[in-house]
């Protein structure tokens, strides 16, 4: 059985934190890129040939994935590949991943492959996808679809919301729904044939449909044409659509239990090897509760925070509950709450922001403030 995985870099907006790359590529947990956990579960469920999907800002992605071989891959024909159908569609405007798989039809038709497993960016987790393409086979439907409970709470609007009745099976789906609790929400992992998905992609772009979820899944269930399976996934998910959700998600990982399942569960998240010298502390610095990345200088005080490889914090400063990318520096004195830091930010001494957990401040990057 031969198995292809998709990659949907997600086009969706977190402000100045996707301004110029795709969620793809935002940094996350210290060390990583949030493409990092989908590569790796495709990876370690022995799927070699991975198509990764993009419409723009693209090229810190590409710089980060490089040749693959972090992740056991090759960059080539039926290994890894980068599918920018964008570059040569005759619109910018996108309108759903069906175009996307349209427009880049004629790289996914070969090499021949029974089954497509495909992941969008924006919701991690550390999946074993043979248990998944397992149940699906087993099932004998059209879709399965990855659901997580918990997530619907009458509050977040879901892309995909399914509600299910005592056998696990679908009783009512819908779409950009504000669930309530007794609903799932997709993870955005799918499996499908891969000669029903592109026949279908085909079939709904002739007559003017381009959505997976509004279109394919949910459309061909109401009309009877698509059976769809669930499978209830149990460990952590975490959902980055929004700014605010990032933001949690992020301080989140400081707690173990947390680390465990997303890093652990299942196999080993692998990223770009960048190594640094261990993080230095100095003699008056504090530093409590904290996700400390390598070659750190850390001489004033943090804590609840993500810090990210080579950031410096100076003697005198305060950090708490923020966020602060690579090679960032908090001048002395300053004091930063509810903030994220992009690359290369240098905060000038005696600088204060504040934002608030719902709204944290973002200073982009390279940007002095």
């Amino acid at each position: 059985m031969k198995v292809m995985g998709l990659i949907f870099t997600n086009d969706a907006s977190l402000g100045e934190l996707t301004n110029k790359r795709t969620m793809a590529s935002l940094p996350f947990g210290g060390r990583y890129r949030q493409v990092d956990f989908a590569l790796s579960n495709l990876s370690s469920a022995g799927i070699r040939h991975i198509g990764i999907i993009s419409r723009h800002n693209y090229q810190s992605l590409m710089n980060h994935i490089g040749d693959g071989e972090e992740w056991g891959l090759e960059l080539e024909q039926g290994g890894l590949e980068f599918l920018t159908p964008y570059a040569t569609s005759v619109t910018d405007n996108y309108r759903g991943k069906l175009e996307s798989l349209h427009t880049a039809m004629d790289s996914l038709r070969y090499p021949v492959d029974d089954y497509v497993v495909m992941i969008d960016s924006a919701v991690l987790s550390n999946i074993d996808l043979n248990k998944v393409i397992a149940a699906h086979v087993a099932s004998g439907r059209d879709v399965t679809v990855v659901t997580k409970e918990g997530i619907a709470n009458g509050v977040k609007q879901l892309d995909l919301a399914l509600k299910l009745d005592e056998k696990g099976e679908v009783a009512d789906m819908a779409v950009d729904y504000v669930a309530p609790a007794d609903y799932v929400a997709s993870m955005d992992i799918f499996v499908m044939n891969k000669k029903f998905l592109l026949d279908k992609t085909e079939e709904l772009i002739a007559r003017n449909y381009y959505h997976m979820d509004r279109d394919l899944v949910l459309g061909g269930w109401q009309k009877g044409e698509v059976s769809v399976n669930v499978y209830q996934f149990e460990g952590v998910a975490l959902y980055n659509e929004s700014v605010a959700e990032y933001f949690a998600n992020s301080l989140s990982l400081i707690n173990k239990d947390v680390r465990a399942d997303l890093f652990g569960a299942n196999h080993p998240v692998y990223t770009k090897v960048r190594d640094r010298v261990p993080s230095y502390y100095g003699e008056d610095c504090e530093i409590e509760d904290c996700l400390v990345a390598d070659g750190c200088m850390l001489e004033g005080e943090a804590e609840h925070s993500v810090l990210f490889r080579q950031v410096a914090i100076c003697k005198g400063a305060e950090v708490e509950d923020c966020v602060i990318m690579n090679d960032s520096t908090v001048g002395e004195g300053a004091e930063l709450k509810y903030v994220i830091l992009d690359k290369d930010v240098t905060v000038r001494p005696g600088a204060k922001l504040i934002g608030t957990p719902n709204a944290p401040i973002i200073i982009k990057r390279g940007e002095v403030v």
